[in-house]
């Protein structure tokens, strides 16, 4: 087993070795999203409620904007073990990214699981407290299962259980993965009502929440927030996906999504990338039509919002992009191959380098690490609402226990955003100066 899939194993203990290092000192400090996965997973793990009390919900209000379960549920598992803190917020995401990573070699062959698991892109998402590693996971399990369906009719039934998971771990797949399976369906013409009828029944029934949340919880009004409408804009955004400055000069302008003065990708990938495109249009490999079909595909939930180029959002776009890389990679001579991998390995050690010694100095802000350094001090009185979401990181720093904090929480009336705000719970009063 070892020595049949020797390069697998080779990938996963670099991705492990680069993951866990350091994994709950850098980053420094949890930001709001992270502490509020990691309170109310730590909430469910204690009496099965979230911080709002309602039991094992679907959709998590947390500050209003509806968290998805499955990262949520995953952490409480891991709290259980570690208690509430960084490596139980944290340690999903790299099990996910491993997931990933091995679904890459599956898919698309060892080269793309190698250049995914170095690539700038998938870094930090695949160590920090992200929701989207999950639903990538997913999603890729959905494809895999369903490149199965002619062999095995019935790996549809597991296909749709994973693309249910996947819609329930980020909301760009719920774009995505209905696209995804209009696709397929195209491609396959799948005839056998058998399992295709239970698989179908099983996605549209997990559609009820969703629908419950859009029009009755408020997620319209949330999605209205961020969403977009104007054609023009939305092409504009969809395109800046592509740009060079974004794929491989400054990368994602948030630096929770990217190391300052980094690109997206290694400007290796380039001639890699292109010569993969025209081996895919040259060809008549239809898994290779797929990689290009998902490349297209993965910016469009981050092309309908206000934020772009959105590195979190097109989290699909560096799987495409390692998997047609590598069709160029492993068309070269082997002498060029074996250049062009060693200049993977410099830069990715370039990267984690800088990662190791200089991210948390340069983006400490970034991730909010001013209310870790406030409730090592405080345990009652004000806090400004100014910036962010102060309560939540009362309640994670303090591990303040889930029932008190509802029996004595009093919210502000939503923001221009959407967002819940808290005006005060226990010992602590949230107000603006």
């Amino acid at each position: 087993m070892i020595r049949k899939h020797f390069w697998l194993w080779l990938i996963i203990i670099l991705f492990l070795a680069t993951r866990l290092y350091k994994i709950t000192q850098i980053p420094g400090s949890v930001y709001w999203d992270e502490a509020s996965i990691g309170y109310n997973a730590y909430a469910v793990a204690t009496d099965l409620k979230d911080e709002w009390g309602e039991v094992l919900p679907l959709h998590f209000r947390a500050f209003g904007e509806f968290k998805l379960p499955v990262y949520i549920y995953s952490v409480s598992a891991l709290t259980k073990i570690f208690g509430l803190g960084e490596l139980a917020v944290r340690l999903p995401a790299v099990m996910y990214g491993l997931g990933v990573v091995i679904l890459a070699y599956f898919l698309a062959g060892p080269a793309a699981s190698f250049i995914l698991t170095v690539t700038p892109w998938l870094f930090i998402f695949s160590r920090t407290g992200y929701e989207a590693i999950a639903g990538l996971f997913f999603f890729l399990l959905f494809v895999y299962l369903l490149e199965g369906y002619k062999k095995k009719n019935v790996l549809v039934v597991f296909a749709a259980i994973a693309a249910v998971a996947s819609i329930y771990s980020y909301n760009a797949f719920r774009i995505i993965t209905p696209i995804y399976l209009i696709y397929w369906a195209i491609k396959v013409k799948p005839r056998n009502l058998k399992v295709l009828l239970p698989s179908l029944a099983i996605f549209l029934i997990s559609l009820i929440p969703i629908a419950k949340v859009f029009y009755l919880d408020s997620g319209a009004a949330r999605l209205a927030t961020v969403g977009l409408s104007d054609p023009v804009t939305i092409a504009r955004n969809y395109v800046s996906h592509f740009s060079f400055d974004f794929l491989f000069l400054n990368g994602d302008t948030n630096n929770r999504h990217q190391q300052p003065g980094w690109g997206q990708l290694y400007w290796i990938e380039l001639p890699l990338f292109l010569l993969g495109v025209w081996k895919i249009l040259k060809g008549k490999s239809k898994s290779a039509w797929m990689f290009l079909f998902l490349l297209v595909i993965a910016p469009i939930p981050a092309a309908i919002t206000k934020e772009t180029p959105h590195a979190l959002r097109s989290v699909l776009m560096p799987f495409a992009i390692s998997a047609i890389s590598a069709l160029g990679l492993l068309s070269v001579r082997r002498a060029v191959l074996a250049i062009a991998v060693v200049v993977y390995i410099i830069f990715f050690g370039l990267y984690f380098r800088d990662f190791v010694t200089n991210y948390n100095s340069k983006t400490s802000s970034d991730w909010q690490y001013e209310y870790k350094e406030i409730y090592a001090k405080t345990k009652e009185g004000f806090v400004t609402d100014k910036y962010a979401q102060p309560y939540i990181f009362a309640l994670y720093y303090l591990k303040y226990p889930p029932q008190e904090f509802r029996n004595t929480v009093k919210y502000n009336s939503p923001d221009k955003w959407g967002f819940s705000t808290v005006e005060s719970f226990g010992p602590f009063i949230f107000k603006s100066p």
